[in-house]
């Protein structure tokens, strides 16, 4: 699935409140969010208006890897309605 391009720092963290990850703290601009799925799993993403293409592939290949799915499979559960 080709990659979203107009995904905000805030709207990726709210979305993947349904894995179970939560906002834990925010320094700056960045929110810190921990998921105790799968054992305790810290994701650090930027408070941006738009997300890089590179940093949104970057945070949800390492949120795929945790949960042991596939990245494309994680990407159509949270972007596709």
């Amino acid at each position: 699935m080709k990659m979203p391009r107009d995904v905000s720092g805030y709207h990726l963290a709210k979305l993947l409140e349904k894995y179970g990850y939560s906002v834990t703290r925010q320094t700056g601009s960045h929110i810190r969010l921990t998921t105790l799925r799968n054992e305790e799993h810290h994701i650090t993403i930027p408070v941006h208006h738009e997300l890089r293409v590179g940093t949104l592939n970057a945070i949800l290949t390492d949120i795929a890897v945790h949960l042991k799915l596939d990245r494309d499979q994680l990407t159509k559960e949270l972007f596709e309605k």
